[in-house]
């Protein structure tokens, strides 16, 4: 099973939407048999136990480091493109699309 990193808006824009964005798209790696891991879910998290953006960022980072992929979701997001970073020093491969994400991941399992 594929590991997938979501990396995409959090702060920027509406949170909750963004949150809500990240959580349906790994429910649909999920569906197409991809173990997704989803950063913005430190927002449940952050409201009961605040800790600063480079916790959240460095806590990211280490299981970033443990995925596969990283899927990049569309929006501004400097964070999201510090990941897109490490990932690539990691050489990690990054998705920009979710169908070309899926597809691969068929590929790779025929």
């Amino acid at each position: 099973m594929i590991k997938v990193y979501v990396a995409g808006p959090y702060t920027h824009g509406d949170t909750a939407e963004n949150v809500k964005i990240a959580i349906n798209i790994a429910d649909r790696l999920l569906e197409h048999g991809c173990s997704p891991f989803v950063p913005h879910l430190f927002h449940f998290w952050h409201l009961m136990h605040e800790h600063d953006y480079d916790t959240w960022m460095n806590l990211g980072t280490e299981w970033l480091k443990q995925c596969d992929v990283v899927l990049r979701l569309p929006g501004f997001s400097p964070g999201a493109d510090k990941e897109v970073d490490i990932a690539r020093q990691y050489a990690k491969h990054v998705y920009f699309s979710i169908d070309e994400l899926i597809h691969q991941v068929k590929l790779s399992t025929s």
